[in-house]
């Protein structure tokens, strides 16, 4: 006789629900497969229906092995937990998920980067900071927090306990990147001059490193400091010595030794400009150097901010400044090929298998169609993809989807069919169909 109708959606529940289980595996084999299979379903598409019942699981389980990872964990699976717990924070945007992410992360971070148990740890936990807080991080104070925390990796609070280690040049190269990145989302600063004095004094000399990735990542770090207007801050009013009071006698010798500092870091991009290359350097590294601090070299003398244009899909998403461009290549490099799939519009086709007697056919009604963009990350770039509809109702194929669900020989219109041709011969011999 007849079997039960099912529906039957093609997204990956099933399978991140057995990932989420995996989690709680002794095998750290099994658990990384389980956060890689994790990592590229939330990099693949909006994980929104897994993400609505299993959020609170996800993050303390990911929460669980931060915890215990200084230890036990392994740097690739602290690595992969730590690119979860991103993602996580990415599908849910600005919301009351994303900010516990960040209430419950910070701490158990903070400890482990101040731990410095394992060094190749720390590169992956420092972007997750980063990420974490850009989302879920509330004002300045936060955002200046979780900036501190990063600049104690590479700057610790030295004491009887704590012995200096100098960091490695790849370990600066991240912390100064993803503090770069929470620099570019400042809108407002505040006027702590000595803390800032000492940042661009320090950035200053990884300008003179031998390592090109750590100069290319201090050029960003000071251009996106002075595009936010550091120097303007503490500007004051001209006024005669004996007119000022001592908080504006304070701010203009911050002013005076700020403008000294950017003149030091001019004349500075202006050499690693023009550097000649070295034995064994590069030449493509040595042209991203170059190409960079011109850039930069403009932006001190004219203003200039360098202008990005990056096609996605039939549309195009473009940046018009220094923290616009930072913004954009730290989410690229966070996110990989996953950034495209969330910045445009996609459609989850939900497909539905009915069995009539023993005939089982699938059909694909456009009413199954489930928008799949990232809203949040659209927001930030001020994206707007072109939407695949001719109006609010009717959805716009491909062609591909033209062939599958449009044509004669489409799996739809066969199955369409087959239920008339089963319909005619259930109604000829007595039966009720469908």
């Amino acid at each position: 006789m007849g079997k039960r109708n099912e529906e039957v959606h093609f997204d990956q529940d099933a399978l991140l629900d057995q990932a989420l289980d995996a989690l709680d595996e002794k095998r750290d084999s099994t658990r990384e497969r389980a956060l890689s299979v994790i990592i590229g379903a939330f990099s693949s598409k909006m994980q929104h229906q897994f993400v609505d019942k299993k959020f609170a699981t996800l993050l303390h389980q990911c929460l669980a092995l931060i915890k215990k990872g200084s230890k036990k964990a392994s740097a690739k699976e602290i690595a992969l937990t730590s690119h979860a717990i991103g993602l996580l924070s990415l599908t849910v945007g600005c919301s009351d998920n994303a900010r516990e992410i960040f209430e419950e992360s910070v701490r158990p971070l903070d400890e482990f980067l101040t731990s410095k148990s394992d060094l190749t740890k720390i590169p992956s936990l420092l972007e997750c900071l980063a990420i974490i807080t850009f989302v879920g991080g509330n004002g300045l104070e936060e955002t200046e927090r979780s900036m501190d925390i990063l600049w104690r990796v590479i700057h610790p609070r030295l004491g009887s306990n704590v012995v200096a280690v100098k960091p490695s040049a790849p370990l600066i190269t991240a912390v100064v990147s993803a503090w770069s990145f929470l620099v570019s989302t400042m809108s407002d600063l505040k006027l702590n001059s000595k803390n800032w004095q000492n940042s661009i004094s320090y950035l200053s000399s990884l300008l003179d490193k031998e390592d090109r990735p750590v100069r290319i990542a201090a050029g960003e770090a000071l251009v996106v400091i002075f595009e936010i207007g550091i120097t303007e801050k503490f500007s004051a009013d001209s006024k005669g010595a004996s007119d000022m009071t001592q908080e504006e006698i304070n701010r203009q010798e911050s002013y005076t030794h700020l403008q000294g500092l950017k003149a030091k870091v001019i004349n500075q991009v202006k050499n690693l400009s023009v550097e000649a290359g070295g034995k064994g350097s590069a030449k493509k590294d040595l042209n991203n150097q170059r190409n960079l601090f011109r850039d930069i070299v403009d932006f001190f003398e004219y203003g200039y901010s360098p202008e990005i244009s990056m096609k996605i899909g039939g549309d195009s998403l473009q940046t018009s400044s220094w923290s616009q461009m930072i913004q954009l290549n730290f989410l690229k490099h966070f996110l990989g090929g996953g950034f495209v799939k969330h910045m445009q519009v996609g459609f989850l086709l939900a497909f539905f298998i009915i069995s009539v007697v023993n005939l089982t056919f699938f059909i694909c009604p456009s009413s199954s169609l489930v928008n799949q963009e990232n809203e949040f990350l659209q927001e930030v770039f001020n994206f707007t993809p072109k939407r695949r509809y001719l109006n609010n109702n009717e959805h716009r194929m491909s062609s591909g989807e033209k062939r599958m669900f449009k044509s004669p020989n489409s799996v739809q219109n066969k199955a369409r069919t087959q239920l008339l041709n089963k319909q005619r011969l259930l109604s000829e011999v007595g039966f009720l169909a469908i």
